[in-house]
């Protein structure tokens, strides 16, 4: 199961799946011009959201319709430092 990490440093903001950078999904829709980030609502959070989503559901339709949802819910509410797993994003989403 594929582990989601995000956390911030004096460098910025990172996002991670499995260790690697996550991306930011823009071939599906570009929210935010300005990356990843998460503790609010926004447009940030809203481009972590679809990217998050897309890589889990394997679906980009699905996680454009899902990704304002699954912010709010979920990405807006996240620490400075977070993990995600795909249980918790199916759990998020009624699918767990």
């Amino acid at each position: 199961m594929k582990v989601y990490e995000g956390g911030r440093s004096l460098d910025g903001s990172t996002v991670t799946v499995d260790g690697k950078p996550l991306a930011p999904r823009h071939d599906l829709l570009r929210v935010s011009k300005t990356g990843f980030e998460w503790g609010f609502d926004g447009s940030a959070p809203a481009q972590l959201a679809l990217a998050l989503l897309a890589d889990h559901l394997g679906d980009g339709e699905e996680a454009v319709r899902l990704h304002r949802t699954f912010m709010r819910d979920v990405v807006a509410h996240l620490d400075n430092a977070w993990r995600l797993t795909g249980a918790d994003i199916d759990a998020a989403l009624g699918r767990g």
